[in-house]
């Protein structure tokens, strides 16, 4: 396959709102999923607004660098892999790629 094929594997979608500032998320919704933008001091990562932990939603919850809290029950993982840093929570988060596209951001909804 050749790096071009591949920039073209998965289920590459627009973000349809802008990165938030650095250390805050902003909430959307891509291939019906109710996902969330991360700005980790610049770098963008998504992540499913669900707790790993009870399934409430992460949106309003702390992040301090790459480490997202859940607003809920104060667990937290890494919006870069899904790794639990934090009890509750003891399985991963859902993440999913990011990708610069034009003016914007692209996630791979898989």
């Amino acid at each position: 396959m050749t790096e071009a094929q591949s920039e073209n594997v998965g289920n590459w979608v627009d973000i349809p709102i802008p990165l938030p500032e650095p250390g805050t998320t902003a909430p959307f919704i891509a291939g019906g999923r109710e996902l969330l933008l991360c700005n980790a001091d610049g770098t963008p990562y998504v992540v499913r607004d669900q707790c790993p932990h009870a399934g409430a939603q992460m949106q309003g919850g702390a992040l301090r660098g790459t480490v997202l809290e859940c607003p809920m029950h104060g667990g937290s993982f890494d919006v870069r892999d899904g790794a639990p840093v934090a009890r509750p929570i003891r399985r991963a988060g859902w993440c999913h790629p990011v990708r610069a596209h034009g003016d914007g951001w692209q996630v791979d909804l898989g």
